[in-house]
């Protein structure tokens, strides 16, 4: 479920309850890590075949996109608008439940990426291994940021959707344990750059779990709980600060 639910791989659930949510969520950072390790493959191909930093980092980006069908960035998309729109909680969500998108999710989508790219081809231009490691641990540490916003204390803003299945059903301990493990395979990715970088890493992860907080409080406040938009927009703002983080480090 978590593979299916989080990536463009066709993966059947055999079962599809709250349980099994609650377990799927919990796993979520393992996918995330899954995923930054394909897409540092794609980097470190790329930086192999003569292309500079920059212009590998794009294609590294590019597939994390294509593998998640770009969900998490639609929700990052919706996110902003509902929340740029300045409306109450309801005009929010019906923002953000459109097909479409507005000037806000433009400018966040647009920034966002930006920075990714730009932090990762920085990253990249002083070591590929650094670079391939930062992958890994952002990429976990946004999808840690998942897991976290399903705990219990944080309830849906709509009675369906992804958001009231999956809310509420990852307990503490089990998001306590994924932090745990993202740390612990954050810094070791790390140590491919040194122990320094290793610690670097570690922190990163922390400083993405702390901006997704940030978001996901502004999100309650605004529209009383959390959708798929909200877990989508959670997972990128983790991992772009993840990524910041390890830049800062590597330079």
């Amino acid at each position: 479920m978590a593979g299916g639910t989080l990536t463009a791989v066709p993966v059947a659930a055999p079962r599809v309850d709250r349980a099994a949510a609650g377990w799927a969520m919990g796993l979520a950072p393992l996918v995330g890590a899954a995923l930054g390790a394909a897409a540092a493959v794609v980097l470190a191909a790329s930086v192999l075949a003569g292309l500079p930093g920059f212009l590998s980092a794009v294609l590294a980006v590019g597939a994390l996109a294509l593998l998640t069908r770009g969900l998490h960035l639609d929700g990052l998309a919706d996110l902003a608008d509902g929340l740029g729109s300045g409306r109450p909680a309801e005009g929010a969500l019906e923002i953000m439940r459109r097909s479409d998108i507005g000037p806000f999710g433009v400018i966040t989508l647009v920034l966002v990426l930006l920075l990714q790219t730009a932090a990762l081809g920085a990253i990249a231009d002083s070591s590929p291994a650094a670079a391939a490691a930062a992958l890994v641990a952002a990429s976990a540490t946004g999808r840690l940021a998942i897991t976290w916003a399903c705990t219990p204390r944080v309830p849906s803003a709509r009675p369906e959707g992804l958001g009231a299945f999956v809310a509420g059903t990852v307990p503490y301990w089990g998001a306590g344990a994924a932090t745990g493990a993202v740390l612990s395979v954050s810094a070791l990715a790390g140590l491919a750059h040194g122990g320094a970088f290793a610690l670097s890493c570690a922190l990163a992860a922390a400083a993405g779990l702390a901006a997704a907080a940030l978001l996901l409080a502004r999100a309650l406040r605004r529209t009383g709980g959390i959708t798929g938009d909200t877990l989508g927009a959670l997972s990128e703002t983790a991992t772009t600060a993840a990524l910041l983080v390890t830049a800062g480090a590597a330079a």
